[in-house]
C-alpha cells in the first residue's frame, strides 16, 4: 500500500502543478547543459591538461555512463523514496561533484570527479518526468511534457554557447563552477515547491543493476577503445563480453521477482516506438558537438566564444517554436510533429557537413544551423508524451526510468561513436592520424585545414544517418487523439 515519504498520510498537491515542474527544470536544466557545455571546451581541456582526442572525450564519455547505467534503478528509486527526496539527493551529488571537477588539475581525476556528476544526474532525471505523470491531469500532460522536451531541446543547445562564454572570460573551469550556485538555487526552489508523493515499497534487482552497469561498461569502452589499440583480439572481446552480458541482462528481467526494467512495458507499441527514438535523439545530439566544435575553432579559428556563437539560431529557434509545438502536441498526431522534427533534423545535419569548408561563409553554416534548432523543437515534447501517454500512476517512475535510460544508452553510444569515427577519418584524411589526434586543435597548422575539415565532415553523417532510424520510428507512431493514461496493473 502506498505511504507518503514521511510516513504519514499522502499529501496531495491541490495548487497547480506548473511551480513545482518549473522548480524541477532548473536542475533538469543544469544537468543537461552539463551533457553539452564540455565539447565546446574540450580543446582547451585537450590543450591545458596535455590530453589526446581520445582521452579527452572520456570527459562526456564517463559522464554519460555514469548518468545511464543506473537510471533504471534511480526511476524505481524515486517510487520508493519519494521523487521529492531522491531528487534532493541527486542535486547535492551533483553540485558537489561540480565544484570537484573545477578543482581537478589532470585529466585522470577530471574523468573521476565527472563520473559522481553523473550519478548525481541519474537520481535526479527521472523524478522530473514521474511528478509530471503523477501530477498533472492526463489533458494537460501534453503540455507539461512538452515544457520539459522543450527544456532538454534548448539544454543541449544553451550549453555550448554558455560553455563558449566562460572558457575564454575565465577558463574551462568555470563550466563546472558555474552549477554551484544554480544547483544551490534549485535546491531551494524544489524543497519549497515539489510536493510529497505518496511512495510504494519495492525490491531492487541488485543482479540486474550489476548486469546492466557491467555491459555498458565493456561495450561503450571497447567501442571507445578500438581505434587507439588499433581494434586487437582483446577490444573485440570486450564488445562481444558486452553484448553478451547485456543479452543476460534482458534474460535476468524475465525472471526476476522485481525486475529493474519491466518489460511488459514495452507491450505498449507507442512506449516502444518512443525509446528507440529517443535513443536515436540522445546518440546524435552527443555526437553531433564534437564535429561542429572542432571545426570551427580547428579550421575557422574561431575562439570558444565564437564557436559557440556559431550556434545562436538553433538554440533560438529551438526555444521560440517550443511553446508552439507544446500546445500542439495536446492537439494533433505526434506522428506528424516529430515526424517534421526528424526530417528536418536529417536534411540539416546532411546540409552543414556539405558545406563544413576551410574558408565557408557564416551565413552558409547559419542557415543548417538554424534548421537544427526546427528540427529539435518538434521533437523532443512530443516523443515523450507519446512514451507516458499509456503508464499508468503505479509504473510512473518505472516508465521515466527506462525512457531517460535509453536516451542516456543513446548518448553514451553518441560520444563512443564519435569519438571513434572522428580518428578514424583523421586517420584517413591527414595521414597516419597518430600526431594528429594531439595536435592541439585550436592550433593546427593552415596546411591541415582542408584534410581536417573533411574529416569532420564525414563525421557530422555518422548522428544524421542515425537519425534517420528515429524518423522510421516516431512515423510508426499509433497515438489517438484523445489521450488517456490506462488505470493500474
Amino acid at each position: 500500500m502506498a505511504v507518503s515519504e514521511s510516513g504519514l498520510r499522502p499529501e496531495t498537491p491541490t495548487a497547480s502543478p506548473w511551480p513545482a515542474l518549473w522548480a524541477l527544470v532548473v536542475g533538469f536544466f543544469m544537468i543537461l547543459v552539463d551533457m553539452t557545455i564540455v565539447s565546446i571546451a574540450t580543446p582547451a581541456i585537450q590543450r591545458e591538461l596535455g590530453a589526446s582526442v581520445d582521452a579527452v572525450v572520456w570527459v562526456t564519455s564517463a559522464y554519460l555512463l555514469a548518468y545511464a547505467v543506473p537510471l533504471l534503478i534511480t526511476g524505481r528509486l524515486g517510487d520508493r523514496f519519494g521523487p521529492k527526496r531522491v531528487y534532493l539527493v541527486g542535486l547535492t551529488v551533483f553540485t558537489l561533484a561540480s565544484l570537484w571537477c573545477g578543482l581537478t588539475t589532470s585529466i585522470e581525476m577530471l574523468v573521476t570527479a565527472r563520473v559522481f556528476q553523473g550519478l548525481g544526474a541519474s537520481l535526479m532525471t527521472p523524478q522530473t518526468m514521474a511528478v509530471i505523470t503523477r501530477t498533472f491531469p492526463p489533458h494537460k500532460r501534453g503540455s507539461a511534457m512538452s515544457l520539459w522536451g522543450a527544456v532538454a531541446g534548448v539544454a543541449t543547445l544553451v550549453g555550448p554557447i554558455l560553455g563558449g562564454g566562460l572558457v575564454d572570460g575565465l577558463g574551462w573551469e568555470w563550466i563546472f563552477f558555474i552549477n554551484v550556485p544554480v544547483g544551490v538555487i534549485g535546491f531551494v526552489l524544489a524543497m519549497r515547491l515539489v510536493p510529497t508523493l505518496p511512495t510504494s515499497v519495492r525490491r531492487f534487482d541488485v543482479v540486474g543493476v550489476g548486469l546492466s552497469a557491467v555491459g555498458m561498461f565493456l561495450l561503450v569502452f571497447g567501442i571507445q577503445e578500438g581505434q587507439s589499440h588499433d581494434w586487437a583480439v582483446g577490444i573485440w572481446a570486450m564488445i562481444v563480453a558486452g553484448l553478451v552480458v547485456l543479452a543476460v541482462f534482458v534474460w535476468w528481467q524475465t525472471r526476476a521477482v522485481e525486475p529493474l526494467m519491466s518489460l511488459r512495458l514495452f507491450r505498449d507499441r507507442n512506449f516502444s516506438l518512443s525509446n528507440l527514438a529517443i535513443t536515436t535523439v540522445g546518440f546524435s545530439v552527443t555526437a553531433m558537438g564534437f564535429p561542429i566544435t572542432f571545426y570551427s575553432q580547428g579550421v575557422l579559428g574561431f575562439t570558444p566564444t565564437k564557436a559557440a556563437l556559431l550556434l545562436i539560431p538553433m538554440a533560438v529557434f529551438s526555444g521560440v517554436l517550443a511553446p508552439s509545438v507544446g500546445r500542439l502536441t495536446d492537439r494533433a498526431h505526434p506522428r506528424w510533429i516529430a515526424g517534421f522534427g526528424m526530417a528536418a533534423w536529417v536534411v540539416s545535419l546532411v546540409w552543414l557537413a556539405l558545406v563544413m569548408k576551410p574558408g565557408a561563409a557564416i551565413w552558409t553554416l547559419e542557415l543548417p544551423i538554424a534548421l537544427l534548432g526546427v528540427g529539435n523543437a518538434f521533437v523532443w515534447g512530443p516523443v515523450a508524451t507519446t512514451a507516458n501517454r499509456n503508464l499508468p500512476q503505479a509504473q510512473a517512475g518505472a516508465g521515466a526510468g527506462v525512457y531517460n535510460t535509453t536516451r542516456q544508452v543513446g548518448a553514451v553510444l553518441g560520444s563512443a561513436g564519435i569519438a571513434v569515427l572522428m580518428q578514424s577519418r583523421i586517420a584517413a584524411n591527414l595521414g597516419g592520424g597518430g600526431g594528429a589526434e594531439r595536435e592541439a586543435i585550436n592550433a593546427l597548422p593552415p596546411a591541415l585545414h582542408e584534410p581536417f575539415a573533411t574529416a569532420m565532415s564525414q563525421s557530422l553523417l555518422l548522428p544524421a544517418g542515425v537519425l534517420v532510424i528515429g524518423l522510421v520510428a516516431v512515423l510508426s507512431f499509433t497515438v489517438s487523439l484523445r489521450p488517456g493514461p490506462r488505470s493500474g496493473q
